[in-house]
């Protein structure tokens, strides 16, 4: 999901502090909402784990350069299902500040659309996850259709961030379209995969219910 550097120039990254600023926004938002639901203690918890996962998922996962942009496994729906949308907003900016930091520094001055690319999808997918799953349904007993609606709305909003970026800094030229559509066509195999994982690691916390008194994880999780 990172932009090459140098893909949007400095002049035109003022797009990107605004949008940026406006999943920031949304992220305080439902921040807010989190401490209410269940304390400052739980938010700092639960962010702490979403930021040490995305950060194994962005430096451990495999990963590959392909057009515009490089393919990971970010699985942004399993963060929001398991942590809440707070959490998984906050893990991922931080674990994407991270590994500039230390890792790609060369990406740093992509870092505000890079974090717009995986934050604004996370707020997408979470409304669209309050109408698809039933409210009597906790996230632990949601189907595979429900699972795979999230992941490819998550993963399709990457593409179309990326594609965005790509269009807005590069403009409409056949090379740059050829490299989005085989950065989008290597990308949406991922939303194979991460349904399959979501799955997975919603039935192995249904053995891990005395989870839901912890605060580690959001109360949707386990209740509906």
């Amino acid at each position: 999901m990172h932009i090459e550097p140098g893909l949007v120039g400095p002049a035109k990254m003022i797009l990107a502090y605004a949008t940026a600023a406006g999943g920031a926004a949304m992220t305080a938002k439902f921040a807010w909402e989190t401490v209410k639901e269940r304390g400052l203690a739980s938010l700092g918890a639960r962010s702490l784990a979403t930021t040490v996962a995305a950060f194994g998922f962005f430096q451990v996962l495999p990963h590959f350069p392909v057009g515009v942009s490089e393919v990971h496994f970010i699985l942004g729906s399993t963060l929001l299902l398991v942590f809440g949308a707070a959490p998984a907003a906050i893990g991922l900016a931080l674990a994407l500040l991270l590994q500039g930091v230390f890792f790609a520094p060369f990406d740093l001055p992509q870092y505000f659309a890079n974090v717009t690319t995986l934050i604004v999808p996370l707020v997408a997918i979470k409304y669209l996850a309050d109408k698809l799953i039933a409210r009597d349904t906790a996230y632990v007993d949601i189907k595979y259709k429900d699972a795979l609606a999230l992941s490819t709305a998550y993963q399709g909003g990457v593409v179309l961030w990326v594609a965005f970026w790509a269009f807005y800094g590069q403009g409409f030229g056949a090379s740059t379209a050829a490299s989005v559509f085989t950065f989008g066509g290597a990308y949406m195999l991922v939303v194979l995969i991460e349904p399959l994982v979501d799955l997975a690691v919603l039935a192995g916390a249904k053995s891990a219910r005395g989870l839901a008194k912890t605060g580690l994880v959001t109360p949707r999780l386990f209740n509906a």
